[in-house]
C-alpha cells in the first residue's frame, strides 16, 4: 500500500490511519509501515490473501476514505 496526501489532507484523520493499522496488525496482517521522509505520505505492508482483498483493506482506510490521502495498491511477487 503506498498512500499519498491530497490537496485535502486533514492532520486530524491520522489517529484513524494509525487505529486502521493497528487493527492489521492485532489480525496479524500488517507486515511493516511507516511515513515517507518528505510528507508527502507513506506506504505499508500486509498480508492478504488476494489482490481484491488487499484493495478493499486499503479502501477501508479512513485516511482514504476520509479523502486527506489515496491509496495505490500494489501486489509484491516475493521470492
Amino acid at each position: 500500500m503506498i498512500t499519498t496526501r491530497t490537496p485535502n489532507f486533514n492532520i486530524n484523520d491520522i489517529t484513524g490511519h494509525y487505529e486502521h493499522l493497528e487493527h492489521l496488525k492485532k489480525n496479524g496482517r500488517l507486515e511493516s509501515y511507516g511515513p515517507f521522509s518528505d510528507s508527502t505520505g507513506g506506504a505499508y505492508l500486509i498480508k492478504a490473501e488476494s489482490l481484491e482483498e488487499a484493495v478493499l483493506i486499503g479502501d477501508s482506510d479512513p485516511l482514504i476514505r476520509s479523502g486527506s490521502s489515496t491509496v495505490t495498491v500494489k501486489e509484491w511477487l516475493t521470492k
